[in-house]
C-alpha cells in the first residue's frame, strides 16, 4: 500500500492545489480515466466543504488530505479542524421543495460518485473510496467461483 498526505490552510484558492495533488496521483499510481473524473469532483468538493463549512475559512485551521493507493482501490481521506455535523440527518437535494436550494448538493453528489464515502469525528472526517478495476477480474472471479463451488 502506498500512501501519500498533504496539508493546506482553508482557502478557497486551495482547490489548485488538490487538482494538482489528484493528477499527480493519478499519473503516480496510474489510475484510470473512467474513474479520475469521479475522483476529482468527489475529492474537491469533500475539501471546498472541509474549508467552507468545516474550518469556516479560517485560514489557521488546515484541512488534511491523504490518499492510500492499493492493488484494488484510491482511498481519499479529508478531515478538517472544525466542529463537525450530523452526517446522519441532512436534507435531500432531490425533494421537490429543495430542488431550487442553491446549496445542499455536495454530500449527495459524493456519495454518488464514490464506490464508499465514511464519516468519522463527528463529520469532520470523511473518507471516500474508489474501486481500482483489476487486470486480471475473469481469473479472480473464476478462482473465487471455484472456491464456492467446492464448499
Amino acid at each position: 500500500m502506498k500512501q501519500v498526505k498533504i496539508q493546506i490552510p482553508s482557502l478557497v484558492e486551495n482547490i489548485r492545489v488538490v487538482e494538482s495533488f489528484i493528477d499527480n496521483s493519478k499519473d503516480t499510481f496510474h489510475i484510470e480515466d473512467d474513474i479520475y473524473g469521479n475522483i476529482m469532483v468527489a475529492v474537491t468538493e469533500a475539501v471546498n466543504n472541509a474549508i467552507r463549512h468545516g474550518n469556516k475559512f479560517d485560514r489557521d485551521k488546515n484541512v488534511h488530505l491523504s490518499l492510500e493507493v492499493d492493488a484494488n482501490r484510491v482511498k481519499f481521506e479529508v478531515e478538517d479542524q472544525g466542529q463537525g455535523f450530523d452526517f446522519n440527518n441532512l436534507i435531500d437535494p432531490t425533494a421537490p421543495e429543495n430542488l431550487e436550494n442553491p446549496g445542499g448538493r455536495g454530500i449527495f453528489l459524493i456519495r454518488h460518485l464514490a464506490d464508499e464515502v465514511e464519516f468519522s469525528k463527528d463529520g469532520r472526517n470523511v473518507q471516500l473510496t474508489f474501486f481500482l478495476t483489476p487486470e486480471n477480474s475473469g481469473t479472480e472471479t473464476s478462482s473465487s467461483d471455484s472456491d464456492h463451488t467446492a464448499a
